[in-house]
């Protein structure tokens, strides 16, 4: 009797009703799938074809078996007791990589588990044994001051300011993809490693192995996808605030810029533009002339992106032929409202195809055929009031079982719509993201966060994580979204601090709701969204102005080296923002750092993260030169130097006498 064997370069597992499939899955990477009383199902969700494949190495007998692809390998055994595999993956040196937890015995514990839910389908949890010394890296954004996981648990769940994205990288050279949109949970415990998801129909992951984390997220990023090419709006400065209510308002703004010579890429019409949330046009008493706002606009050399919401109210002018065609995400009990905010709401379902072709061709009317070719797709996760993954139901399943998917999907609406109209290439703004988000032109943001000191320095975090999960283009509302007073020096300080940092992250975005806010009334007189407080430069106090400003300045100095940081993105899947570690894996110090990185390969950056601090160590990584970019002292690489940096400053250093042409300019 034969419990392995092998069928067209995969090997399988077969057993009591379970089936388990490994087969190669890209360079040096294997997929794994497992089914219980069913076949193997050839899901999409985000893991691309391999054409790429390389023929694996098979051996086998009734009891064991093992599969080689290039470094990486799975051996297969078969216990005596109960008849059921443990996998286990080995680099090209016949080092463990990982395993799983051991099964049978007289505990009886099944490391695949499959525990049955009404419908046919079931809840699954997978375990791993645990190496209590390794770290881990990745996952998404989580709002917490955490760069190395190992020790976490996470909930595999989208929310306002989480973006759940189930890639982790270990320091023992491999990087692990849980390939299920399924709400769920990823334990990284000191006993065990184990992945939970709450409904669905079949085990999916996919590993790889690595020499160094280059490798190993280059070859994630193949089997995902990399980000389009970026356009060059995206490499300059994006101003914004809750909210230019008014086309006025907003061209007063622009003009107060190009007055002052200060270069803007991007200017953005925030939410409630709009009559009610999913008319998806123009408010016409506010907004008069969109086309004509546009035109000024690009000849000041900015382009303007508009606010796109995924609600859509019970009153709009939509909601009724969206709901009798199907197109709105469904609740599976009580009354027929997702979110209340400004009245009540649901939302459209990014995952049926005929909802995008229908929200894209309004918006193409509406935006697209004015001249805005970006989109601030807010609300991405989406936003349920009460998220109760449970109670909601997407064309393609139900939300506990397919529910993470959503914003790869609403990314993609807007991204297949604006190059099926011509464009070459797109960036879109989106509060959330998921694997394979990136490949739709996906800027990800870290959500409505709050402005203090311990927030910031959690984005820090949150940001590096995301280059890890394969979300390159990512960004913050710089001084944070929830408050702050723009005539408060605390608040200043904070701002300046902020604003420093996000010179160097992948996009440089200023937003938030400034106190205190301004009611606005619609034409009619009913109360609409307020306005916050200023938000632009010099609104921050006349002595941070030039600082604000030299900084824009010095983004703009640095377009050539961010070209060829996104076009490495673009090409590789390579983080802009990168952690210390991938760019020195031999270094190790360079593992344990949280509060210093690396932006694209020439820049070390090394933000103030504390209030009234104007000094810090930073660590120069051995095996490098290292430039001070203020006035070109050098440095020896393996050292933690005791930097300075007033209110002005941001300590940042030049690798191997690179970039010189930004020395002295910050």
């Amino acid at each position: 009797m034969n419990y392995i064997r092998e069928d067209q370069g995969t090997i399988i597992f077969e057993n009591d009703g379970e089936t388990l499939r490994i087969e190669p899955w890209g360079t040096n990477s294997l997929r794994v799938r497992a089914v219980m009383m069913g076949d193997i199902k050839d899901t999409d969700y985000a893991l691309l074809s391999a054409p790429f494949t390389t023929a694996a190495i098979i051996i086998k007998d009734e009891f064991n078996g093992s599969i080689t692809n290039g470094k990486i390998t799975a051996v297969l055994s078969v216990d005596d007791w109960h008849k059921r595999c443990r996998v286990s993956f080995f680099n090209q040196k016949g080092e463990l990589l990982l395993e799983e937890e051991k099964a049978g015995g007289a505990l009886n514990k099944k490391t695949r588990n499959f525990k049955p839910r009404l419908g046919g389908d079931y809840e699954l949890t997978v375990t791993f044994a645990s190496d209590q010394s390794e770290r881990l890296y990745g996952m998404g954004q989580y709002q917490q001051e955490v760069l190395n996981v190992k020790n976490c648990i996470l909930e595999l769940a989208h929310r306002n300011s989480q973006a759940s994205v189930p890639f982790v990288l270990s320091d023992k050279g491999y990087g692990f993809f849980w390939h299920n949109p399924a709400v769920g949970t990823a334990s990284f415990g000191k006993n065990i490693t184990q992945w939970y998801a709450e409904s669905t129909r079949q085990m999916d992951y996919w590993i790889t192995a690595g020499d160094t984390p280059e490798e190993i997220v280059g070859a994630y990023a193949k089997a995902t996808g990399t980000p389009p090419p970026m356009p060059e709006h995206g490499l300059g400065f994006w101003q914004c605030k809750l909210r230019y209510w008014n086309q006025e308002e907003l061209l007063s703004v622009a003009r107060e810029y190009h007055k002052r010579g200060i270069p803007v890429d991007v200017i953005v019409v925030d939410f409630y533009h709009w009559p009610k949330c999913g008319d998806y046009r123009f408010d016409e008493n506010d907004f008069p002339d969109p086309k004509a706002m546009v035109e000024e606009l690009n000849s000041y050399g900015m382009e303007l992106m508009v606010s796109i919401w995924p609600q859509v109210n019970l009153t709009s002018e939509n909601y009724e032929e969206m709901k009798q065609k199907g197109l709105l995400v469904k609740s599976e009990r009580g009354v027929p409202i997702a979110m209340r905010f400004q009245g009540e709401n649901a939302f459209f379902d990014a995952t049926n195809p005929k909802t995008r072709e229908y929200v894209w061709n309004l918006c193409r009317k509406n935006y697209y055929d004015y001249g805005i070719k970006t989109f601030w797709l807010d609300e991405a996760e989406p936003e349920f009031s009460t998220y109760e993954y449970d109670n909601y139901r997407y064309y393609m399943g139900p939300v506990n079982q397919i529910g993470n998917i959503y914003p790869q999907l609403y990314a993609k609406t807007f991204y297949d719509g604006q190059i099926a109209s011509g464009m070459d290439t797109a960036v879109n703004l989106l509060r959330c993201a998921w694997a394979g988000s990136q490949r739709y032109g996906a800027l990800v943001w870290s959500g409505d966060i709050h402005s203090d000191w311990k927030t910031f320095r959690e984005q820090l975090c949150a940001g590096l994580n995301m280059g890890i999960a394969g979300i390159p283009w990512w960004t913050t509302d710089i001084g944070g979204f929830m408050g702050g007073d723009p005539t408060d020096p605390s608040f200043q300080q904070l701002f300046v601090r902020w604003f420093q940092w996000g010179t160097f992250c992948p996009v440089m975005r200023l937003h938030g709701d400034r106190s205190p806010s301004k009611p606005v009334n619609h034409a009619d007189g009913s109360p609409s969204m307020p306005t916050g407080a200023d938000n632009e430069i010099w609104s921050f106090g006349e002595v941070n102005t030039p600082i604000l400003e030299k900084y824009i300045q010095f983004r703009e100095a640095m377009r050539p080296y961010l070209r060829k940081l996104m076009n490495e993105a673009h090409e590789f899947g390579k983080p802009v923002m990168r952690t210390m570690f991938y760019e020195f894996p031999q270094d190790e110090m360079c593992w344990d750092l949280t509060d210093q990185y690396m932006f694209g390969s020439d820049i070390l950056v090394a933000p103030i993260l504390y209030e009234n601090t104007y000094e810090r160590d930073v660590y120069l990584p051995r095996g490098a030169g290292w430039t001070l970019i203020y006035d070109g002292t050098k440095y020896e690489g393996g050292q933690i130097v005791h930097q300075t940096a007033g209110i002005d400053q941001i300590p940042v250093f030049l690798r191997d006498g690179s970039q010189k042409e930004l020395i002295g300019k910050i």
